[in-house]
């Protein structure tokens, strides 16, 4: 065993497949490399202690709120038989909660990572997506495996819930993303809900709208593969007309759509459940990327990141594993 470790994850942000990969239908999701999440530990402490956004001190005081990151804390020291080890874990968390990018889950990751190299223990992907999965079950009730599948992953994620979850490559080089955050919390449950509700009330009208996003996740992975920015853009915008038909778009996030097409970006939709949260928008270069960035802090956005597609250039190794750069 170690002194101490470190480790991290990513943000995440689905592409294409809000509400749709609740009904089986598929997913693209990418993780962000310049929203991280970092946990360090260390044992020459006394106790067992925890530092983070929302606590400071002993982990046996967390409130219930965190509960599954002391449930999953658990966890990992007994798998290592190690409950009445003295440490102190860190975490660093540069996502914003409650806005669509899977700030739990990466947390979740972060800690099992760490807690592995502390005792330095080979750790295979299924296992960390089962071990993240403690908490997230507890913070999240039923989660679809999405957050943590992205959270974990170094590349983007194509996901049909408990069918597939593989890594997929792709090569746009000279395109970035544009995301910005609303400012506003997302409602996760009540958009679902509300999805939900309209597939129960209005089939007819709600049923061919969650079918067209789940072809449009599947069109994107074509237009991937072929590089078409232009199209994915064109999907992204038809994937917001959808979303907002089924109510859960905002007028500050079809506001951040408009504003984003106008200067430059080729398609625009929400990210997430909606209702508040953040939108995302595709740009053909670094110079159109600072430009919408600027003009949707003007507009009201409370922070934005570009993540530039640059980064995404890799090759996959065996079995779908860690990133080859």
């Amino acid at each position: 065993m170690k002194e101490n470790a470190k480790a991290k994850s990513y943000a995440k942000i689905i592409w294409f497949g809000e509400h749709s990969v609740v009904y089986g239908k598929p997913a693209i999701a990418l993780p962000l490399y310049n929203v991280d999440v970092h946990t360090s530990i260390k044992t020459d402490v006394t106790g067992q202690t925890i530092n983070c956004r929302y606590f400071d001190g002993p982990i046996s005081k967390m409130a219930d709120n965190l509960k599954g990151v002391s449930v999953l804390i658990h966890e990992l020291l007994t798998i290592f038989n190690a409950t009445d080890l003295n440490f102190h874990l860190e975490i660093d968390s540069k996502i914003p909660s409650e806005r669509g990018m899977g700030s739990s889950a990466a947390t979740a990751v972060a800690i099992v990572r760490v807690f592995f190299k502390l005792f330095e223990t080979p750790l295979t992907r299924d296992r960390l997506l089962g071990l993240a999965d403690v908490e997230e079950k507890i913070t999240h009730g039923n989660p679809s495996g999405l957050d943590t599948a992205t959270a974990s992953s170094d590349t983007p994620v194509w996901f049909i819930r408990n069918e597939i979850n593989e890594q997929i490559d792709f090569n746009l080089s000279k395109s970035s993303l544009v995301i910005a955050d609303s400012g506003i919390k997302g409602k996760t449950g009540e958009a679902v809900s509300m999805v939900h509700d309209n597939l129960l009330d209005q089939p007819e009208f709600a049923k061919p709208l969650i079918d067209q996003l789940g072809q449009i996740a599947k069109d994107a992975r074509q237009a991937l593969q072929i590089s078409d920015e232009q199209r994915l853009g064109r999907l992204m915008t038809q994937s917001q007309y959808n979303l907002s038909k089924l109510g859960v778009s905002t007028r500050k996030l079809d506001d951040f759509c408009r504003i984003a097409i106008q200067n430059g970006a080729l398609g625009a939709k929400l990210t997430g459940s909606g209702l508040g949260g953040c939108m995302i928008s595709i740009v053909e270069n670094q110079v159109d990327a600072q430009r919408v960035a600027t003009e949707l802090l003007k507009a009201g956005a409370t922070q934005t990141w570009i993540q530039s597609f640059t980064n995404y250039e890799f090759s996959i190794g065996d079995n779908n594993g860690n990133l080859v750069k």
